[in-house]
């Protein structure tokens, strides 16, 4: 009798590791941008047969990638405590499971959309695995400073892959999307690096704080913010949007500013936390302002007209 409960149970635990591993909160966020790429990428609707096998491809090999990660940075992971309770890290989980988990999402994934999307996605997607998971991981992240900056070219990549699902091709807007996502990684990780620096530096990793400290590092936060307001823009002056996101563009943006510009006058770990958060906040509600434009905004104005 206790076997037949024992079994079970070991069971569920060893499937919940394995979700772990792909880093749900992370991916969740990609499939997210990735959605409104497929949503903005047409006037109507798009058709559902091709949204669900979209969207399922895209998880699994983003979910792939952050599976690869743990692998890697497993001896990093162990140094970090915000890591170190991930099955790889605590020699729950096995590199080589791991990187068979891994390599079956990925394959997966490529497969659901090279049959049911198109192969334009399949490559795009298999790039961006692995720019995030071999270049950046790999390559970039123990060596440079700047690994956030050029390996955000990756991250920025889900509005692309999204569209280019629904229209086999990559065009301008999808792009300006992807410029908002490279500028706002920076800023991003490095207010999670300020509060965090401890972490970094134990685990011998070069992340700017490190490397150029505190101050410097706070003055490249408020500096990003900047540019990425002025790329917040771009929608609108394209022609992307209209009022009702460039309403919540500046208002979101004027908030990053504002939180970017006291880190910098006055650090606090809590207010570095703070700005972290809500970046988080910033991109997810930024893309919901865009989708209810594209949406909302003509019926209202119709309605108003």
């Amino acid at each position: 009798m206790a076997q037949t409960l024992t079994a079970p149970r070991a069971g569920t635990r060893r499937l919940a590791q394995f979700y772990v591993l792909t880093k749900p909160r992370v991916v969740q966020l990609i499939v997210f941008c990735a959605v409104i790429g497929m949503l903005l990428a047409q006037p109507g609707l798009p058709p559902w047969t091709l949204v669900l096998p979209a969207v399922a491809g895209i998880w699994l090999v983003a979910a792939a990638a952050a599976a690869f990660n743990c692998v890697v940075e497993e001896h990093i992971d162990r140094r970090m405590v915000r890591t170190a309770w991930r099955p790889t890290a605590r020699g729950e989980l096995s590199p080589v499971h791991t990187l068979a988990f891994s390599a079956l999402l990925g394959a997966a994934g490529c497969a659901v959309l090279w049959l049911w999307v198109n192969a334009l996605t399949m490559w795009l997607t298999l790039a961006t695995f692995v720019g995030y998971a071999v270049v950046y991981t790999v390559v970039l992240k123990p060596l440079t400073p700047q690994n956030i900056v050029i390996g955000g070219a990756s991250g920025a990549m889900p509005p692309v892959l999204g569209w280019a699902a629904m229209t086999g091709e990559v065009t301008l807007p999808p792009l300006i999307l992807a410029l908002v996502i490279f500028l706002w990684t920076p800023p991003h990780f490095w207010a999670l690096a300020l509060y965090r620096v401890e972490d970094y530096r134990r685990a011998g990793l070069p992340m700017l704080p490190v490397t150029h400290g505190s101050e410097f590092t706070r003055l490249q936060v408020l500096l990003y913010t900047l540019v990425l307001f002025a790329a917040t823009l771009l929608p609108f002056s394209a022609g992307m949007s209209g009022g009702l996101y460039l309403v919540a563009a500046a208002l979101l943006g004027a908030r990053f500013v504002q939180l970017a510009w006291q880190l910098w006058r006055e650090y606090s770990d809590a207010l570095a936390r703070r700005t972290f958060r809500f970046s988080i906040w910033h991109l997810s509600l930024l893309f919901a302002a865009l989708l209810a434009d594209h949406w909302a905004w003509p019926w209202l104005v119709e309605r108003l007209g």
